[in-house]
């Protein structure tokens, strides 16, 4: 059974055991989340396509840890003119383990 969810803007497929990481969802560790918005949903022999959600479906989610993505670093330069800028960023993300899929 798998399920796609929006979730930050973003579709995700997930199935229960899942750890997705997000960018950054309000809460401490070990607090649960529940997504409301499913798309899609696939039960092993029915499909469940939303117009656009599918009625009563929800997704509940377990945050696993709050943390910071891989560092993207940006540079830039004018060529023959000693100006140079370099800075980096690193988003914030959600570690989130899928509990349970909810379906009608």
């Amino acid at each position: 059974m798998f399920a796609v969810i929006e979730a930050n803007g973003r579709q995700l497929k997930v199935k229960e055991g899942d750890v997705v990481r997000l960018d950054r969802v309000e809460g401490d560790a070990d607090r649960e989340v529940i997504f409301d918005r499913v798309l899609f949903a696939h039960t092993g022999d029915d499909f469940l396509v939303g117009s656009p959600l599918v009625a009563s479906a929800r997704v509940t989610a377990k945050i696993v840890r709050q943390g910071k993505g891989p560092k993207v670093v940006a540079f830039r330069y004018k060529p023959k003119k000693r100006v140079r800028r370099r800075h980096g960023h690193r988003q914030p993300v959600t570690e989130l383990r899928i509990e349970k899929i909810s379906l009608p």
